[in-house]
């Protein structure tokens, strides 16, 4: 059983381009920028305190993650599941990372840096969304920042409208959850879950 990446795995691949070596910059610029005020989703990577990953969905309107200046990110955080597993990351190892996607562009962004919490009232922003202001509000202070080639988005066909799977090919959430809890989660229609998550956007 391989417990460990390989170097000699590693050493086989060959180098990477000057490009892609050189892309990597220590700001926000305008271009960075500009994707994520187009971006409504993103994914949020943290570590915990033994070093385990975790990575974790975030979503609004475009701009959702506001840019303060070149090297400050808001991230609001909004009601969630309240396992708050990232916010308990981030106490503990303050490094994280953002990858930003835009629907319909293949490239995507990725941005890391260190974070801090703040309560919504110290931040010199107006985060309000779908009427409600943040819990509270992740600040970034990045440190790099670069764009991902289209390869992977390309491959996956991601935003290929012919690509979509139809819903009925994957059984109920509530069934999933049921089964994958072995009981635990109560039974509940689709309609009613997702009736009950657009109450807490």
């Amino acid at each position: 059983m391989v417990t460990r990446v390989s170097d000699s795995v590693v050493d086989d691949y060959p180098d990477a381009s000057a490009r892609a070596v050189e892309k990597v910059i220590d700001r926000v610029d305008h271009h960075c920028a500009r994707f994520i005020e187009l971006s409504p989703f993103a994914t949020l990577g943290t570590v915990d305190a033994e070093g385990f990953p975790d990575v974790s969905p975030r979503g609004g309107g475009p701009g959702f993650v506001r840019v303060l200046d070149e090297k400050t990110l808001l991230l609001p955080d909004r009601q969630g599941n309240n396992r708050v597993d990232s916010l308990r990351n981030l106490a503990a190892n303050p490094r994280a990372a953002l990858m930003f996607f835009v629907p319909g562009i293949e490239e995507t962004l990725r941005v890391y840096g260190r974070c801090r919490l703040v309560p919504a009232a110290e931040v010199a922003a107006d985060l309000t969304e779908f009427g409600k202001q943040p819990l509270s509000v992740l600040v970034m202070d990045v440190e790099r920042a670069y764009f991902h080639c289209a390869k992977a988005v390309m491959r996956s066909r991601l935003w290929d409208p012919g690509a979509q799977v139809h819903r009925s090919v994957f059984p109920p959430m509530g069934q999933v959850w049921r089964e994958h809890t072995r009981g635990v989660s109560p039974d509940q229609a689709d309609s009613e879950m997702r009736a009950e998550l657009a109450l807490e956007l």
